[in-house]
């Protein structure tokens, strides 16, 4: 099964960095009742995610909250701790972005979405996608090809709903 619209996502357990350092919150907790654009890519500090995917969502962020959306929230197969040095180096923490670690990769094996890429050493991670989360339900979403950054960036969604 791969991520698609009318589906729901599943209440996995995520990881953050919370004020007094690493924390869970239930993914539930995060999209009930509001309008949230989750992102998701294969790693924080990696190559077409810093320079491409997580950057086009800085640029756009602006204009998916002058669409209604509550929050925008990067999803990796990584650490709080990397998740938030990530966040802060790159700007995406300045330009409200939250960053969700799917530490165990429970959602992404959920949703259908793993990507393993051994020769670059990127093992049990997440394929591109964006999807636009209305009260858990999933209302609209575009899946890259394993390897692509193109249908998944901030100006391409934000065209899509």
């Amino acid at each position: 099964m791969t991520i698609s619209k009318g589906d729901t996502l599943p209440d996995v357990t995520m990881t953050r960095m919370g004020s007094d350092g690493p924390e869970t919150v239930q993914l539930a907790s995060v999209l009930s009742g509001r309008k949230v654009v989750v992102f998701a890519l294969p790693g924080a500090f990696t190559g077409g995610c810093s320079t491409v995917h997580l950057p086009s969502f800085i640029r756009t962020a602006d204009a998916f909250r002058a669409k209604g959306v509550d929050e925008i929230v990067c999803i990796a197969v990584n650490d709080p701790f990397v998740l938030d040095a990530w966040a802060e180096t790159s700007g995406g923490k300045a330009a409200g972005i939250t960053f969700l670690g799917d530490s165990e990769g429970a959602l992404t094996q959920a949703l259908g979405m793993a990507f393993t890429a051994p020769a670059i050493g990127l093992i049990g991670r997440s394929n591109r996608y964006a999807a636009l989360i209305e009260d858990g339900v999933v209302t609209a979403v575009q899946i890259d090809a394993p390897g692509a950054c193109d249908l998944s960036t901030g100006e391409r969604f934000l065209e899509a709903i």
